[in-house]
């Protein structure tokens, strides 16, 4: 076992609930324009957004790109034309307000925070994810938060993790992990970044990719297991 002393952690679906926020600001997006909520829609919109967002982790289109277009697209299956642009801005205010918490998260960061450095790791939108960290209270804890918007990279880009590491005070990649939900994002990345890897993975999904995380875990408390048992072994 490896003794740690920097954790990275992703936000989205890692400590706070992105489907919650995602469902909340989508039918208020909806309702502004007039339209009825219906799963179909929901489901329909997720994975054009999964899509785009596969394309930016991939270097393919950029985040503007991503935001920007969304809204237009989707609308347009629905034969309404609409100004992507403006609908982003209505759906940032709505998104910035989605503050549910996963479970155990909160008590997590509350309980290791006086034992290790946390910094916060998400491919995102700068406002809205430091509106989201703040409002659920976990933000005080992290002493820095680095977000895709602000460095020109995404995750799993090795760019993004220089940029990280430039800035976090005698980080060494030998002690750090860094803890995520998506395969793609954040345990590649942290396999190109030279860094141990977490993936939380509470619905037990299958692996779609080869890269393979240092540890998995189904729920947030399971990391304690692990930083713990690391302590006991490097005392």
């Amino acid at each position: 076992m490896k003794y740690y002393q920097t954790l990275l952690f992703d936000v989205d679906d890692t400590l706070l609930d992105f489907a919650a926020a995602e469902d909340h600001a989508f039918r208020l997006l909806l309702q502004e324009q007039g339209v009825s909520y219906r799963d179909e829609w929901k489901k329909q919109y997720q994975e054009l957004n999964k899509d785009l967002w596969k394309a930016f982790e991939e270097g393919k289109i950029t985040r503007d790109e991503v935001v920007n277009t969304r809204f237009t697209l989707f609308f347009d299956t629905l034969g309404i034309k609409v100004d992507g642009v403006v609908l982003q801005q209505s759906y940032r205010k709505y998104l910035g307000e989605g503050n549910q918490l996963l479970d155990g998260a909160l008590d997590l960061i509350q309980r290791i925070s006086n034992r290790f450095d946390l910094y916060i790791v998400t491919n995102g939108i700068s406002k809205i994810q430091e509106k989201r960290l703040k409002s659920s209270g976990l933000y005080p804890f992290f002493k820095a938060i680095f977000v895709s918007e602000d460095t020109s990279y995404q995750k799993p880009m090795k760019e993004f993790f220089d940029y990280c590491f430039e800035r976090i005070p005698q980080i060494n990649k030998e002690t750090t992990l860094i803890i995520g939900d998506s395969l793609s994002a954040d345990i590649q990345g942290g396999c190109n970044a030279g860094i141990d890897t977490c993936w939380f993975n509470p619905l037990k999904k299958k692996k779609e990719l080869e890269v393979q995380p240092t540890y998995e875990i189904a729920k947030l408390e399971e990391l304690l297991i692990i930083l713990d048992q690391e302590k006991q072994s490097n005392p």
